[in-house]
C-alpha cells in the first residue's frame, strides 16, 4: 500500500510538472509605484513648476510672434525667431544660476514624455485635419514613396555610414542598432520655414503638397523606424544571423505602420457614421443642435486613437494622422457651421502653442542638455544627412516621372533636397533612446541638436534666396516686392478660414462638381463614387437654411453684446460697422 501510494504521488507530481510546462500562467501587469506622503508633495511642486515655466515660456514666445506681426517683421519664419528666443532665454537662465540667484535646471530640461504624450499629437492631428485633401490624394503615391521608402533610404543611408565610419575608428564607435535607430531619427524632416516660404511665394500647389505631404507621413514613419531599432536593441540578437534580424525588423515595422494606420482609419471612419447618423431623427441623438457636445465628441474622436495604439503596442503617432486625414475628409462635413469652426480654429491654435512650446525648448536645449561634443561625428553625420537627403529625393523624383502627368522638374527635385530640415522630433526620439553608456547619449542627444539648429537656422533661412535664385516661385509672386512677403504663419492663420472646411454641398451640387467629372482617376474616382456619399451626407436646402438661422442667431447675439458693453460708444459701433 505504501509502495503504490508512493507511485500514485510521483505520478502526480511528473503530471504537474509536465501542465505547468505546457501551461505557463500569464504574469500579472506590475502595478506602477503611487507617491505618498512628502513624496507626494513633492512631486507635486515640482510638477507645478515646470507647468509655470512652460507656460511663462510659452507666453513669452507668444508676446514674440505677436510683436513680429505688429512690427511686420514678416520676412523672418516664426520657428526661427523662437528658436532665437529659446537660445537668448537659456542663455539668460544660465547667468542666473552662475549668480546661483535660481535653480532651474529640473523645470528648463526637455521630458520626452510630455512631448510624446501632450505636444506631439496635437501637432500630427491638426496637420492631417487641414490637409488640401485634392491635392493630397492626387499626390498620394508620390507622397507615400517619398515617405516610407525615402524615409528608410535615409535611414539605412545615415545609419550605414555611421557604422562603417565607426568599424573604420574615424568617428565615435557605435553598434549596428544604435547606428540606424539615429539614422531613423534623424530622417524626421519638418520644413515649417519652407512651408511658409512656399505660402508666401505661392510656389506651385505640387511641390507644396509633395514637400508638406511628406513631412506629414514622415515623422510617423521615423518614430515607427526608431522604434523598430530599439525594439532589436532590448532584445538579445547575439544568436540570430543578420538575415532573420532584417527579417524580424521588417515584420515589426509593418505590423506598426499598417496596424497603426488601420486602427486610426478605423477610428476615423466610426466618428463619421456617428457624426452621419446625427441628422437621422430616429436615433435620436443628434449633437448638431448643441454644437458644445458635438464639439466635445469630435474632441473625444481626436485623441481616441493615439491613447488606443499605444496601449496596444501600436504608433500613436501614425494612427493620430491618419484619423485626422479621415475624420477631415468625411466626419468634418457632416458637423454643423459653428463645430466645423470651432474644430478648425481650435486644432489650428492648439497646434500652434504646442509648436511653438517645442521650438523654445529646442533653444533652451543650447545649455541646459550635458552635452559631449566631438567634431568628427558631427561634420560627418552632417554630410550623410545630406547625402541620404539626396539619395531619397533625385532617384525617386525620376522614377516617379514615369508615371506622373505632373512633371517634378529639376528645380523642384533641388528644392525638396534643400528643404530636408530637421525639427523638434528628432531631438526629442534622442532623448527618448535607453543607450548605454551616458555619454553615447549626450553624443547622439548633442549631434541631433546641432544637426537640427543648422538646418533649421542656415537651410531654412537660405530657402528664399534660393528660390528666387532658381526662379521656381510664381510669376505673380515675382512681381511683389520684398516688403509684402508675408511668413507669419500664426497671422495668417488668424485671418482666413480655409473654404473646403467650410464646404456644405446638397445632392445636386456634389454630382455635378464630383461624380460627373472626367478627369477623376484611381481612388480619387473611388471615392467620390462610393466613399464620400457612404460616409457624409448631402445636405438638403432645408439643412441649409438651418444652418444659416443657426450662424446668424449666433451672430446677431455677439452684435448685442458688443453693443451692450460698458465701453461701447456709438463712434465705437460705426467703426465696428
Amino acid at each position: 500500500a505504501n509502495a503504490t501510494h508512493e507511485v500514485i504521488n510521483v505520478t502526480l507530481h511528473t503530471t504537474l510538472a509536465a501542465t505547468t510546462k505546457l501551461v505557463v500562467p500569464t504574469p500579472a501587469k506590475p502595478i506602477l509605484p503611487v507617491q505618498t506622503g512628502v513624496q507626494a508633495q513633492q512631486e507635486e511642486q515640482s510638477s507645478g513648476m515646470t507647468i509655470f515655466f512652460s507656460l511663462l515660456v510659452l507666453a513669452i514666445c507668444i508676446i514674440l510672434v505677436h510683436l513680429l506681426i505688429r512690427y511686420r517683421l514678416h520676412f523672418l519664419p516664426e520657428s526661427v525667431a523662437v528658436v532665437s528666443l529659446g537660445i537668448l532665454m537659456g542663455a539668460f537662465i544660465k547667468i542666473i544660476e552662475a549668480q546661483k540667484l535660481a535653480n532651474w535646471k529640473e523645470e528648463e530640461m526637455f521630458r520626452p514624455n510630455m512631448f510624446f504624450l501632450l505636444l506631439l499629437p496635437p501637432i500630427i492631428f491638426e496637420s492631417g485635419y487641414s490637409l488640401h485633401k485634392g491635392n493630397f490624394f492626387q499626390n498620394i503615391g508620390s507622397i507615400t514613396l517619398f515617405s516610407v521608402f525615402g524615409t528608410a533610404i535615409s535611414a539605412f543611408i545615415v545609419g550605414g555610414g555611421i557604422y562603417f565610419l565607426g568599424q573604420a575608428d574615424v568617428i565615435y564607435k557605435l553598434n549596428m542598432t544604435d547606428s540606424f535607430a539615429f539614422g531613423s531619427l534623424i530622417s524626421a524632416v519638418d520644413p515649417v520655414a519652407t512651408i511658409a516660404i512656399f505660402n508666401a511665394l505661392n510656389v506651385d500647389p505640387v511641390l507644396n503638397m509633395l514637400v508638406f505631404g511628406e513631412s506629414i507621413l514622415n515623422d510617423a514613419v521615423s518614430i515607427v523606424l526608431t522604434n523598430t531599432a530599439e525594439g532589436l536593441t532590448r532584445e538579445n540578437m547575439s544568436d540570430v544571423s543578420g538575415w532573420q534580424t532584417f527579417l524580424q525588423a521588417l515584420g515589426y515595422f509593418l505590423k506598426m505602420f499598417f496596424g497603426s494606420a488601420a486602427l486610426g482609419t478605423l477610428t476615423g471612419l466610426i466618428s463619421a457614421l456617428i457624426s452621419f447618423f446625427n441628422f437621422d431623427d430616429m436615433h435620436h441623438i443628434d449633437l448638431r443642435k448643441t454644437p458644445s457636445l458635438e464639439f466635445g465628441m469630435m474632441i473625444i474622436f481626436a485623441y481616441l486613437p493615439y491613447g488606443l495604439a499605444e496601449g496596444i503596442s501600436l504608433s500613436g503617432i501614425m494612427a493620430i494622422l491618419f484619423s485626422g486625414i479621415v475624420m477631415s475628409h468625411y466626419t468634418h462635413h457632416n458637423l454643423s457651421p459653428v463645430t466645423q469652426i470651432l474644430m478648425q480654429q481650435t486644432l489650428r491654435t492648439v497646434a500652434f502653442m504646442c509648436e511653438t512650446c517645442v521650438f523654445a525648448f529646442l533653444g533652451l536645449s543650447i545649455f541646459s542638455f550635458p552635452h559631449k561634443f566631438e567634431m568628427s561625428f558631427v561634420i560627418w553625420c552632417i554630410v550623410l544627412v545630406l547625402f541620404g537627403r539626396a539619395v531619397n529625393i533625385f532617384p525617386l523624383s525620376y522614377l516617379l516621372n514615369f508615371f506622373r502627368d505632373h512633371k517634378i522638374t529639376p528645380k523642384m527635385m533641388f528644392i525638396m533636397w534643400f528643404s530636408g530640415l530637421r525639427g523638434a522630433i528628432p531631438y526629442a526620439l534622442s532623448l527618448h533612446l535607453g543607450l548605454e553608456p551616458i555619454e553615447k547619449r549626450q553624443l547622439i542627444g548633442t549631434t541631433t541638436i546641432i544637426i537640427v539648429l543648422f538646418t533649421i537656422l542656415l537651410l531654412g533661412g537660405g530657402t528664399m534666396p534660393l528660390i528666387r535664385l532658381i526662379d521656381i516661385e510664381d510669376s505673380k509672386a515675382r512681381k511683389r516686392n520684398k516688403k509684402d512677403i508675408n511668413l507669419s504663419k500664426t497671422e495668417k492663420m488668424g485671418n482666413t478660414i480655409e473654404s473646403e472646411h467650410l464646404s456644405e454641398l446638397t445632392e445636386e451640387e456634389y454630382e455635378a462638381q464630383y461624380i460627373k467629372r472626367q478627369d477623376l482617376k484611381g481612388f480619387m474616382w473611388f471615392d467620390a463614387k462610393y466613399l464620400n456619399p457612404f460616409f457624409t451626407r448631402r445636405l438638403t436646402q432645408e439643412d441649409l437654411h438651418h444652418g444659416r438661422i443657426q450662424m446668424k442667431t449666433l451672430t446677431n447675439k455677439w452684435y448685442e453684446e458688443v453693443r451692450q458693453g460698458p465701453s461701447g460708444s456709438e463712434d465705437d459701433e460705426q467703426e465696428l460697422l
